[in-house]
């Protein structure tokens, strides 16, 4: 073993005092590449400022104000923020004119939470988003990773991944309280865009192909207005499983009745927990459907349902209802006989029940 250096040492101590002592008047400390920020003016300056392999840590606290970024990680380098649940941002825009359609503009606060555009390879974890507009917007920002955080109390949807923000993940996080404004836009999570949107949103070949995104372990509801988890047309191959949806607050509006709307293709929709008690509108447990769509795709088919528990209060119908089984006679839906239902109308499912 070789012997310690003891002026190592006491110029160890010292840096260590120093980024103590700072950090106590509220300086932002970096530490390699770690940037420890503790106000509102330095988060938005790290955000504005993040580079690959960064870690943004967020002291407990409340921050109020505009939160995006429009810097990007890498695959083997991505920029994390991560802070503790009581750190908190909050947003009380929206303020200033809107573009057309929703891209960063000098001027314009779109009320979001936490923004996203195009930033792929972020790393989202432990904070909480409230009291805002939406709550975080993942945008053109493929390879984002949401984990361990809370949303909740947000006027519209709680998580949307628009503009092809393909291949992310949310897992292990807490949406509840949503569409307080706009009930029947507030979803818990939001994957794409629906075809009316993609004029803003399609920039994947006019589509919004929010492909192969993973919700992954999350508790969703209560009083999520809107849908716990809206999968839109144009989307494929993503996962949702494992997560807990409390239908408790759905508001019926705007068709939002079920704790999922499946309008993707190619989903897994397995080992989830389901259920439903007043107050609220519930037609189903989960619901697909078939919108036509330019460019066309196969839209609310071959999705898959397997080992899903559903308590649907004695209110709704199916655990499962397929819309239509002659759109998808090429690309079949398919429910297998190891999802359950209690509390039901009508029973598992309106369609045969595969082994």
């Amino acid at each position: 073993m070789s012997p310690r250096n003891p002026l190592r040492r006491a110029l160890f101590r010292v840096a260590v005092t120093v980024s103590a002592a700072a950090a106590s008047f509220g300086f932002t400390v970096a530490t390699g590449d770690v940037v420890t920020v503790s106000t509102a003016a330095q988060l938005q300056s790290a955000l504005a400022n993040a580079v690959p392999g960064r870690t943004i840590q967020l002291a407990a606290g409340t921050y109020r104000g505009s939160f995006g970024t429009t810097k990007a990680g890498t695959a083997d380098r991505p920029i994390t923020l991560s802070g503790p649940a009581d750190a908190v941002l909050v947003n009380d825009g929206p303020s200033g004119d809107a573009p057309d359609c929703p891209v960063p503009t000098a001027g314009w606060d779109p009320g979001y939470g936490l923004w996203l555009f195009g930033a792929p390879y972020w790393h989202l974890t432990g904070f909480t988003v409230r009291d805002s507009k939406k709550g975080i917007v993942v945008d053109a920002s493929p390879h984002t990773v949401i984990d361990g955080v809370t949303v909740d109390h947000v006027d519209e949807e709680a998580i949307h991944f628009r503009r092809s923000s393909a291949d992310s993940v949310l897992e292990n996080s807490s949406i509840s309280y949503t569409g307080l404004v706009q009930p029947g836009y507030g979803e818990g999570v939001y994957l794409g865009s629906a075809n009316s949107n993609w004029g803003c949103h399609g920039n994947s070949g006019g589509a919004d192909r929010g492909d192969r995104i993973q919700v992954l372990h999350n508790h969703i509801g209560p009083f999520v207005a809107a849908e716990a988890i809206d999968v839109k047309e144009g989307t494929f191959a993503g996962v949702i499983r494992g997560n807990t949806f409390d239908g408790r607050g759905i508001s019926g509006e705007n068709s939002a009745d079920s704790w999922i709307d499946v309008k993707g293709i190619g989903y897994t929709i397995e080992d989830n927990t389901g259920t439903f008690a007043a107050p609220g509108t519930f037609a189903n447990g989960y619901e697909n459907h078939n919108p036509s769509t330019t460019p066309s795709f196969g839209n609310g088919c071959g999705n898959v349902w397997r080992g899903n528990k559903s308590d649907l209060g004695g209110v709704g119908a199916y655990a499962i209802k397929i819309s239509s089984v002659s759109k998808c006679a090429a690309n079949p839906n398919v429910v297998y006989a190891s999802n359950t239902v209690t509390n039901a109308r009508s029973g598992l499912t309106n369609i045969p029940v595969t082994p």
